[in-house]
């Protein structure tokens, strides 16, 4: 049996410590608004790191690393939600354990709940700080789908937040 070694830039521990120092929480911070579950979280983020040391290619830039972890993580908590036993599963109760301040708190409450096409926009415009046309690339959709997706997103967060 054969071990399997990381590709030969992640060669050094620290790298990969790095790496996981530098996104983990960005990348923590999406997969909750997908899956709205801290253990779940987790496990897709051990996932992503996996695929970013195993299978990541050869990176032009940081920002097309941080691009295709994040398109990666996307992915991940798309195909956990599409798993049977997930499909109807939107638990919020661990809010308090992972935003501590409140008004944080509220506002992540009612992102989990946005459909995930909101969400995505949503995060990565909001949280993650990308620009409509960084998104397009990301989600692979037309800038003026991210647009009208951010609209309707803040729109049914304003109605979220009213009630």
């Amino acid at each position: 049996m054969e071990i399997a070694q990381c590709t030969d830039q992640w060669i050094s521990e620290e790298l990969v410590i790095e790496k996981y120092n530098k996104y983990k929480n960005m990348l923590f911070n999406i997969a909750y608004s997908y899956v709205g579950n801290k253990h779940d979280c987790e496990d897709i983020l051990q996932e992503a790191f996996i695929k970013l040391c195993y299978h990541a290619p050869d990176f032009e830039s940081e920002e097309n690393e941080k691009r295709w972890i994040i398109r990666i993580t996307i992915n991940l908590c798309k195909n956990h939600l599409g798993k049977y036993w997930n499909r109807k599963k939107v638990p919020i109760e661990e809010l308090d354990e992972v935003f501590y301040q409140e008004n944080v708190r509220n506002v992540m409450s009612d992102i989990v709940r946005l459909p995930i096409k909101y969400k995505s926009c949503i995060l990565l415009y909001y949280i993650a700080g990308y620009k409509v046309s960084e998104i397009s690339d990301i989600l692979h959709i037309s800038k003026s789908a991210v647009k009208m997706r951010l609209k309707r997103g803040k729109e049914l967060l304003k109605i979220e937040m009213e009630d």
